[in-house]
């Protein structure tokens, strides 16, 4: 199971009811800004996707530092779904059917992947994602340039998130190859899935939200040009991080293989401190390149 230590932290205040938080979050970039805001609306279904995709193998598990593990992933997840829900209900509040997107997204990954495909199979998809977010942790923080200009709450929410996907980011994938015994063809064709997934919802989510927010189909098209080359340009959004996700299809990969964030300690350091998870992601942002 996982090196890392899983630690789950529970009740941390963000201020994300503070009515100063601006519509997009990143000055001057509403493409951007609905990019996460469109991830944030994916996770309360992903995380229980992910939680009830685990929990199927766990009475076949004896090992208690494993189930002990497994206990831990699943409080994590729980807080990051009660943490999303209260960033969402701000996005609500900006003309957003959420929760429109969580019966859409509900009805992919409970009405159809759920019912219709093999645990094994599901598992494997959890392990897929959770590498994703593993890494799209480091592509956040390792580049201080992606949240430079973010409110610092928001920025702050991403930041703990990321902390926990590290901690707890081999979970899935150890019961996957230990208990499930899912092969290297499965395990790399969820991945596939998974990488598409988020692909399209990212951009059918964010096109939706940007179209609330008044812009036309032209502005939504330039927009969306302008933000596809920040994701796929050299040194952009996904370019740095490539390499440690494509490493998934390496016939010997596991998650414990790629490191932390720079600042990740000093993110713990911090919080451990003071219980101010504000100020555990300024540092953690401020420890990027």
């Amino acid at each position: 199971m996982s090196h890392t230590p899983i630690v789950p932290r529970e009740k941390l205040n963000f201020h994300l009811d503070d009515a100063d938080i601006p519509r997009h979050f990143i000055k001057d970039d509403p493409y951007r800004s609905r990019f996460f805001d469109a991830l944030s609306t994916m996770f309360p279904v992903g995380e229980r996707f992910f939680m009830e995709c685990v929990r199927d193998y766990r009475s076949q598990i004896t090992d208690p530092q494993v189930l002990q593990d497994i206990k831990d992933f699943i409080r994590q997840e729980g807080q990051h779904t009660m943490v999303h829900n209260q960033y969402n209900a701000r996005l609500k509040a900006h003309g957003i059917d959420v929760d429109m997107i969580l019966r859409k997204h509900d009805a992919w990954m409970f009405g159809f992947q759920r019912k219709r495909l093999p645990k094994s199979y599901t598992l494997a998809l959890t392990a897929a994602a959770e590498h994703l977010t593993a890494i799209s942790a480091h592509a956040l923080f390792d580049n201080r340039g992606v949240f430079e200009t973010a409110d610092p709450r928001v920025r702050a929410m991403y930041a703990w998130h990321a902390i926990e996907e590290v901690e707890h980011r081999a979970v899935a994938y150890d019961v996957m190859q230990k208990t499930a015994k899912v092969g290297y063809f499965v395990r790399c064709l969820a991945m596939v899935e998974a990488i598409v997934t988020f692909l399209v919802m990212i951009a059918v989510i964010s096109n939706y939200m940007l179209k609330c927010d008044g812009y036309s189909f032209m502005q939504r098209l330039k927009l969306r040009a302008k933000g596809f080359w920040w994701v796929v340009k050299p040194g952009g959004f996904v370019s740095p991080v490539l390499g440690k996700i494509l490493s998934y299809f390496k016939p010997g990969f596991h998650p414990d293989q790629t490191g932390a964030m720079p600042g990740c300690n000093l993110w713990m350091e911090t919080y451990e401190r003071t219980r101010n998870p504000v100020l555990a992601g300024d540092v953690l942002h401020a420890a990027g390149a």
